[in-house]
């Protein structure tokens, strides 16, 4: 499937304003930071003409669990542009003394969403961080996640192309159980090993277990939001919300749904041919 694009538009609103006319934000510490990198509020942002020159703005949507941050991440690489995960940016401040730490654990391990003014804010300094060591483009996953982010989104600058992948529900609980965390190094490994039988004209999937490597198998921990009742719960708020943001981008003609045949051996080369990528000479890089 061919890459859609867009020219951006001639004028490019303000993060700040947008936030502004959309949000309330006076629940947040004064001290977040909500100023916009002047890349994305710059009168005129360049028309990409190539994949590869490491300019593109997509957006990575899809169950919690289903592997966004994994593809995202070797999409990075592969094309040398910033991936951006607001579960990251949401985790990095959990784990610091920022003023929203402490909101934020309650929310996540309820099994919540976090809200969409906290969300930004957070996002728009990374951004900005982002601005000041010089990065273009950007990889979003996780964002937007409702369609006032994707509103806002688009009001500040044109997304290429929303890449939404799809997983079975039975896949995706055993993924999210089976996930573990090296409290070392901060890498993601799955204990999981899931084959699940094709039936009723769905086909059948195998996914290998991700293990970690001798380093890090008596540092793995389960992330404490990861119980079979949190799993459910979030994967319930999660489709409820998803629909309307899904349908939002399918009708500006920049959705790619991508159901993920398998493991990453089954999946990245079918990922990187519906994106019409070619992976020949970039294998090592994402080895």
């Amino acid at each position: 499937m061919a890459v859609l694009l867009r020219i951006p538009k001639t004028s490019i609103k303000s993060f700040s304003s947008c936030i502004s006319r959309n949000f309330s934000v006076t629940t947040l510490n004064s001290e977040i930071d909500l100023k916009v990198p002047s890349f994305l509020s710059q009168n005129s942002l360049p028309r990409r003409q190539e994949t590869k020159d490491g300019n593109v703005q997509w957006v990575f949507l899809g169950c919690p669990g289903v592997g966004k941050g994994t593809y995202a991440s070797r999409l990075s690489t592969f094309l040398g542009v910033p991936h951006i995960a607001t579960g990251d940016l949401v985790r990095e401040e959990l784990n610091s003394s920022g003023p929203l730490a402490s909101q934020l654990k309650e929310t996540v391990n309820q099994g919540k969403l976090v809200s969409d003014e906290i969300i930004i804010s957070l996002l728009s300094k990374r951004l900005e961080a982002g601005e000041v060591k010089g990065e273009s483009g950007f990889i979003l996953d996780g964002f937007p996640r409702t369609i006032r982010q994707a509103e806002i989104l688009e009001g500040v600058t044109d997304i290429d192309l929303v890449v939404n992948l799809k997983l079975r529900k039975e896949a995706l609980l055993a993924k999210c159980l089976g996930r573990r965390i090296c409290v070392e190094c901060g890498r993601n490994y799955n204990v999981a090993c899931i084959d699940i039988k094709g039936d009723n004209g769905n086909p059948g999937i195998y996914m290998d277990p991700l293990p970690a490597p001798p380093q890090c198998v008596t540092k793995l921990i389960q992330r404490a939001d990861d119980t079979e009742e949190v799993v459910k719960e979030r994967l319930r708020i999660y489709n409820e919300m998803s629909q309307p943001v899904e349908e939002f981008y399918r009708s500006r003609g920049k959705l790619l749904e991508f159901d993920l045949p398998g493991g990453i051996p089954e999946s990245w080369p079918k990922l990187l041919e519906a994106l019409n990528l070619d992976h020949e000479d970039k294998c090592s890089a994402v080895a």
